[in-house]
């Protein structure tokens, strides 16, 4: 996705203060009200057709123009409409759902071990060479990690431990920080899969070491993609092509410490399964970090935790059209996969892995998905929802009469009885 040419801090306005939520009767803003604002407001910007396409998702989801459910209630006899959802990946409205399904399936693959949470960032002097690089670097950042991890695996503990890892893209202010979480099993099989070791202490690796191995790694590689000439150089990084300066910006990267960090062991199982369902699915930013919206100002508000201040809660203000612009620079390349498993959870013979893995740890009580809470709205494998109760009178009694799947075909008269979905995002 080409970078855009607005200056990276228009229009920024932060503050200290506490992020509160609008008001009762303050309809909810979203993601999509603010996009459209910024689009109507200031000029297109100059993106890419798959970044275009993400956009237009995002604003068409769960409103007739993706289609819709027809709903009768057999008590009012009343009928109602529930407009279909994107489901695309950037959505904050769609993601919870997906993450509920992803989750069920990984529940199948929990071990009753302890789980690492390692975490690998990139420089920020690399910021601009991935933004025209993105697949190239991103697949990069998850192949220099997971050897990583697994080396030391290999090299302390003789096992082939297991590696969940979920690529971010952003900071809380929505700008570029490239970073890749890692959950990781405390211990694996060994070679001939005939033992399971363990780590026995709440310490799995040095940070340190884990970040000189990281660094040279990834420094290898940069210079591997350069030499066989799958970079892209274009506007103020064309002089980045010649050897020279190439060399200049792998120094300055090298000069400093990447950090690694690396926090402390879940408690159980439990608190994977609750850390995954939140976390593996998370956008750039989602509906409830969104405070406000003036159009005549142009401006949109939102929350963020200030990590370098103790992750205090604060506000900050942006001119909509630099909010798209930090949006988009979070939208991932077509097909790109995000959350990647190595070693013991490689896809490729995973389960009997597992099953192997389970024969040799002490018995266990089924997994569960954490803190659970009952669904208003059920979510099908096609993107399309129907909500359980009837809008009109509450009723449990309603059963699908038909299904929309291009607006031309839904009758006019039926838009006035179209039910807002209710939105999964935090």
């Amino acid at each position: 996705m080409p970078t855009l040419s607005m200056n990276e801090g228009a229009g920024v306005q932060a503050g200290d203060k506490g992020c509160s939520a609008p008001a009762a009767n303050t309809p909810r803003l979203t993601l999509a009200r603010v996009i459209g604002a910024a689009l109507r407001l200031f000029p297109r910007p100059a993106l890419c057709a798959h970044a275009w396409k993400v956009i237009n998702a995002l604003l068409a989801c769960r409103t007739p123009l993706l289609g819709a459910h027809r709903h009768h209630c057999a008590d009012c006899g009343r009928d109602h409409l529930v407009p279909h959802s994107c489901r695309n990946r950037h959505c904050p409205g769609c993601q919870a759902a997906q993450s509920r399904e992803w989750l069920e399936r990984q529940m199948l693959c929990l071990l009753p071990v302890h789980y690492f949470h390692v975490v690998f960032t990139l420089p920020h002097s690399l910021n601009a060479l991935i933004a025209q690089n993105r697949r190239a670097l991103h697949d990069l950042l998850f192949e220099c990690v997971s050897a990583t991890l697994l080396e030391f695996g290999q090299n302390k503990f003789k096992t082939r431990l297991g590696v969940t890892a979920v690529l971010h893209t952003w900071s809380q202010t929505l700008l570029d920080h490239h970073h890749l979480h890692c959950i990781v099993t405390g211990g694996g099989l060994t070679a001939d899969g005939s033992q399971w070791r363990g780590v026995r202490s709440g310490y799995l690796f040095p940070k340190r070491a884990l970040s000189k191995v990281f660094r040279a790694k990834y420094r290898d590689g940069l210079q591997r993609l350069f030499d066989e000439g799958k970079l892209e150089f274009h506007g103020q990084l064309a002089g980045l092509a010649e050897v020279r300066a190439f060399q200049q910006l792998k120094r300055e990267a090298m000069r400093k410490k990447w950090v690694v960090y690396a926090k402390r062991p879940f408690a159980g199982p439990e608190q994977v399964l609750r850390y995954l369902s939140r976390y593996t699915h998370r956008v750039a930013i989602g509906n409830g970090r969104l405070l406000s919206m003036d159009t005549k100002a142009r401006t949109v508000t939102f929350g963020y935790k200030d990590y370098a201040a103790d992750a205090q809660r604060k506000v900050m203000t942006l001119r909509l059209d630099e909010f798209l612009r930090r949006f988009c620079l979070h939208i991932l390349p077509e097909r790109f996969v995000k959350i990647r498993h190595y070693g013991l959870l490689a896809n490729r013979g995973r389960q009997e892995r597992i099953e192997q893995a389970r024969a040799l740890l002490p018995a266990s009580a089924p997994l569960a998905a954490a803190n659970a809470e009952p669904a208003t709205v059920a979510a099908t494998e096609t993107g399309k929802v129907a909500v359980k109760n009837c809008p009109h009178c509450g009723s449990e009694r309603v059963s699908l009469v038909d299904i929309y799947h291009k607006p031309h075909q839904i009758p006019t008269f039926l838009l006035r009885e179209v039910v807002p979905v209710p939105d999964d995002s935090t």
